[in-house]
């Protein structure tokens, strides 16, 4: 596989104001996980963004980045363009988005995300790790991946839900936001519209099995800390050294 891997990263943040400019360590948090997806050596990296600051800086630590619109409503829909504009050819034939708020993410994560496409029958990969504590099981902002299982580290996912499922005895997961897809199934996912369980739970991946796309999740055993607040970006910096 050829393989493109995409960091989309928006200057705008309710929680916190230009988060992927936040200094950790002594360097902005998008380029910390542009390193990271270097590392994983993977294929070539390019930061996707909307905003001339975030380009800048990425270029200055050694990085591509692609500008895009300010209007998109979603990474993917980011990633889309951004593919559009730097491999119009369509050379590469698999896209791996990498949140740009997630500075520790394991470069052996980025690799592992893209194990499912093994099957030909996936469209597209992710990423979960089973919960070990029992307060995330009930939290809303951790959101679960229900699958049955396809192997010793993989599931088929059947739904992403923020309650706490399924039912009964057994394990929970943990979707790590981090996807790998296809060409085609990206091509085909930002052309639907926004479907019924998507809306309700607030989770762009309902519409991909909404829809009939399959998705498999690869098994890792630790979630990156993804930067969503103050909180966050100082459990960073300590993680980090900053």
């Amino acid at each position: 596989m050829s393989t493109l891997v995409l960091i989309p990263a928006r200057l705008g943040s309710t929680r916190l104001p230009k988060k992927a400019l936040a200094d950790i360590a002594g360097r902005p948090m998008v380029v910390h996980v542009a390193e990271r997806a270097a590392s994983a050596g993977c294929g070539r990296v390019v930061v996707a963004t909307d905003a001339d600051d975030i380009l800048k800086a990425v270029e200055a630590a050694g990085f591509e980045a692609v500008m895009t619109s300010t209007e998109h409503q979603s990474g993917s829909d980011r990633i889309h363009e951004a593919l559009q504009k730097i491999d119009p050819e369509g050379a590469a034939d698999t896209i791996i988005n990498v949140q740009g708020d997630l500075p520790t993410i394991d470069p052996d994560a980025i690799r592992k995300v893209l194990a499912p496409f093994d099957d030909a029958g996936c469209d597209i990969a992710t990423l979960a790790a089973e919960i070990r504590h029992d307060d995330e099981r009930t939290n809303p902002n951790v959101v679960k991946l229900v699958g049955s299982p396809i192997g010793p580290e993989r599931l088929r996912a059947l739904y992403f839900t923020r309650a706490t499922a399924p039912w009964g005895e057994g394990p929970h997961y943990h979707h790590v936001g981090l996807y790998a897809y296809r060409r085609e199934s990206l091509e085909r996912f930002v052309g639907l519209c926004q479907s019924v369980l998507e809306k309700r739970e607030k989770l762009e991946q309902l519409r991909a099995l909404e829809n009939g796309m399959r998705i498999d999740a690869e098994i890792v055993d630790t979630v990156p800390l993804g930067v969503d607040g103050p909180d966050d970006l100082d459990r960073a910096r300590e993680i980090l050294g900053a």
